[in-house]
């Protein structure tokens, strides 16, 4: 049979060939419905991966409550629930630094030799207990009077030797704000050494202490330090901190107590064997053959080396050519010294060194990782700024309805915008996280800035654009710096000693409040007789019960109990005088400003509005 390709056929063919054209909707195999999310993913990525219209993805969101536009990120949870709705399922590929690390790893377990290191301690208490000073005791060098204000500005980390042992110290300031250097040193250490002085006890920052100690699950020894002093009770000492959960071996503890004397160098060796009796209960092993894993303790910008960083490590043994990230930094160890001073090549466990070789700043309590070479130092990097970013995202855009009506309301506070600048980056985040304890509902600090470094030309233009108050910790503005923050108008002020910017915030926020304004009686006088004199009006013949009436008061009309009218005194007289007050006991005449209706029996009472200066905590 021939084809005859005639109009009926024509037509059918062609809508046989539209029919195949339409789309097909399948449902994709199970394989394909897997949503894949890194921690966080955009509503756009998210859209394209199941295969919807963003726009839609958006209402869907706006419906949960969730405002959000295409790059906005969502969460791994919101990211699951969504797709959930579409019947495709979410897996995190996130990747961490163990993931990006274990390759390298892997390739070195076989020569990994594990051996006993010796202890990191934190040394803890209240400030002006004597840290500092059992450290000088310890290492024989004149730390604390070189120190503003006998504080520890910096966390420091030394090495000292016992025998044949040795010991790493972290030194930690002992203030209360500086709690954040503190927790973060206890992340590091194995022992914690409390201070108590015999003579003061247990005082709040010794409370703090033994908190931090029992959050990291860190074996505490009390150093009960001035026993020379003649007024000391250390039996209120060992009271005191049973109170608080420490309790000495003698009182059937399991708490080493050491009496000891910074001053007169007593206990200090019976300090040291307590501390290397206690590591060897700890029996703390770790591998020395294989690449270095540290903390950064502090890091700084010095102007002749660049980034310096002390990393205080942990496991392995860091040599000079390693390639070298430390938190968000990264860069090849050109050159190490140890606390002295002195130039090392290696450093095994438990060394606190000074790194020099980074490409910038890393903060104060990152983890330093030695990798095998620039491409996986790239990797994790990159891997580190993606969580940073996410963080930062998530934190920003984690704003709900409540949240934003949360911000109008108080969108009528005061605010105190602050740009920090400081020697250490320690420094700075103890200066941000003090400063952040100060802010109330009525006035708050807003720290748009903060850095390591002197002040720069960068820093005033910020602070004359924002009005901003520049805070300077342990660095300085050049003269011309200095002038140019005179003509702009820019507050500038220079600190050594953490308690004054705190008390200098706290002023200069009080200044923001409005004065509170306290009503204070001062006065009654009741009504005898009414009568009107002309040119002046109705005087209300009074006599003064108690206090006095002045010129100057204020007044209320009260009538059976109900205050009837407030005004300000038209006229006090005694007989024909104009008289500036009038004491009790004695008769005047009283003229109410505005208000005629005064009758027999009324009391009027006076009274004055005072001004004070408004508190923090007022």
């Amino acid at each position: 049979t021939v084809y005859m390709p005639t109009a009926s056929n024509k037509r059918r063919d062609l809508k046989r060939r539209k029919d195949l054209k339409k789309t097909q909707v399948t449902t994709p195999r199970a394989s394909y419905r897997v949503v894949r999310v890194e921690g966080q993913i955009t509503v756009g990525e998210l859209a394209k991966q199941l295969s919807v219209k963003a726009s839609d993805l958006i209402k869907k969101l706006m419906i949960q409550g969730v405002m959000a536009t295409i790059n906005h990120n969502l969460d791994y949870d919101t990211a699951t629930l969504i797709a959930s709705e579409y019947g495709f399922e979410t897996e995190n590929s996130t990747r961490t630094d163990e993931d990006v690390l274990s390759e390298f790893k892997k390739s070195e377990s076989g020569r990994s030799n594990v051996t006993t290191r010796y202890p990191i301690v934190t040394v803890m208490g209240h400030v002006d207990h004597g840290k500092t000073s059992i450290l000088d005791a310890i290492r024989n060098a004149n730390v604390a009077s070189g120190e503003a204000g006998g504080i520890t500005q910096a966390i420091g980390a030394y090495t000292v030797e016992h025998g044949e042992k040795k010991i790493a110290f972290l030194d930690t300031p002992g203030h209360a704000a500086f709690s954040t250097m503190r927790a973060r040193g206890a992340k590091v250490t194995d022992i914690v050494v409390l201070v108590v002085a015999a003579d003061d006890g247990v005082m709040p920052q010794t409370i703090e202490a033994i908190s931090h100690a029992k959050a990291a699950n860190v074996p505490l020894i009390v150093a009960i330090n001035k026993i020379d002093k003649h007024n000391t009770n250390i039996d209120r000492v060992f009271t005191e901190l049973t109170e608080h959960g420490v309790q000495s071996e003698e009182w059937g503890g399991d708490t080493q107590f050491v009496k000891v004397s910074a001053l007169k160098k007593i206990g200090i060796t019976e300090l040291l064997e307590a501390i290397l009796l206690q590591a060897e209960v700890l029996d703390l092993k770790t591998p020395v053959d294989v690449a270095a894993e540290g903390t950064v303790v502090e890091a700084h910008l010095d102007k002749g080396r660049g980034p310096a960083a002390t990393i205080m490590v942990q496991s392995g043994t860091l040599y000079v050519g390693d390639f070298l990230v430390a938190g968000q930094s990264s860069g090849k160890v050109r050159s190490m010294t140890d606390h002295a001073g002195k130039s090392l090549t290696s450093a095994g466990p438990s060394t606190p060194i000074q790194v020099i070789g980074l490409s910038t700043v890393p903060l104060a309590g990152d983890k330093a990782n030695v990798v095998a070479d620039e491409k996986l130092a790239k990797e994790l990097l990159q891997r580190r700024e993606q969580i940073a970013r996410a963080n930062d995202s998530t934190k920003s855009s984690a704003q709900s309805l409540d949240d934003l009506l949360g911000k109008i309301k108080t969108s009528g506070a005061a605010e105190v915008s602050i740009i920090v600048k400081a020697d250490t980056q320690g420094s700075v985040e103890a200066i941000v996280e003090s400063l952040g304890k100060l802010n109330t509902p009525k006035v708050s600090n807003k720290v748009i800035h903060k850095a390591v470094g002197g002040i720069s030309e960068s820093d005033l233009n910020l602070a004359a654009a924002t009005r901003a108050i520049v805070i300077a910790f342990n660095v300085r503005a050049s003269r011309s710096m200095e002038e140019e923050a005179e003509r702009s108008g820019t507050t500038l002020k220079y600190f050594s000693i953490i308690y004054e910017v705190v008390d200098a915030v706290k002023a200069i926020m009080a200044g923001k409040l409005p004065p509170i304004v306290k009503e204070v009686i001062i006065g009654h006088a009741q009504v005898r007789t009414p009568f009107s004199i002309p040119k002046i009006g109705l005087i209300a013949g009074s006599a003064v019960t108690d206090g006095k009436i002045t010129r100057a008061s204020l007044l209320r009309l009260v009538r059976d109990g109900i205050v009837i009218y407030s005004g300000k005194v038209g006229s006090l007289r005694r007989f024909k005088d104009d008289v500036k007050e009038v004491q009790t006991g004695y008769e005047c005449g009283i003229a109410i400003e505005g208000y005629t209706d005064v009758r027999e029996g009324d009391v009027i009472e006076a009274y004055v509005l005072e001004e004070t200066p408004a508190t923090l905590d007022s």
